[in-house]
């Protein structure tokens, strides 16, 4: 037996989320399916798979945080140290989202490009930014798109963050050598 006990209500609320939003879905005009950069030359990826990915996203993020050490036992189970960033993330993808569905290019633009600072100056690659980032974008572009970005901008971030504190390591180690005689 683990010594962890994972909750399963965070993968439970996340296929509940996906049924509700795929139902609303069926109902109105069909699962819908996204083409990779919203270009209709290029695959295109079915809604459906949500199903798979926000259940196992939410799965995911409850082992994480059982994991953490400021983890406090309460209904949420989220420990409040998670929060800035998961919520941080959702917001940022909600806005995403919403300027595109919205038409407005040029914030959506704005937003994606400005996803690249970002990933150097923040931990994207921490599963709770990732998944706030992918559940706030999933009602617009599905689960797999959003997934896809944050995976690509999880790399990029924990690259970046990885070789400065390689450089700055080196340069501290460097600085930090006494001083050769003469």
């Amino acid at each position: 037996m683990s010594a962890y006990r994972v909750s399963l209500w965070l993968p439970l609320v996340a296929l509940l989320l996906a049924a509700m939003h795929l139902t609303i879905e069926y109902f109105s005009a069909g699962v819908q399916s996204h083409h990779l950069l919203n270009d209709a030359t290029l695959p295109a990826i079915s809604n459906w798979f949500e199903l798979i990915t926000l259940p196992l996203l939410g799965l995911a993020l409850a082992t994480y945080a059982q994991r953490q050490p400021a983890h406090i036992a309460r209904l949420a189970t989220v420990p409040v140290s998670l929060l800035p960033g998961l919520i941080g993330a959702a917001c940022y993808g909600a806005v995403f989202a919403a300027s595109f569905a919205l038409g407005y290019m040029t914030l959506t633009t704005l937003l994606f490009f400005g996803l690249l600072p970002c990933a150097v100056l923040f931990p994207l690659y921490r599963l709770h930014y990732i998944s706030g980032f992918v559940v706030a974008m999933t009602f617009t572009f599905g689960g797999i798109l959003p997934l896809m970005i944050a995976a690509a901008l999880a790399l990029l971030s924990w690259l970046s963050r990885f070789v400065i504190a390689t450089v700055v390591a080196g340069w501290r180690k460097y600085r930090i050598k006494p001083a050769q005689p003469l």
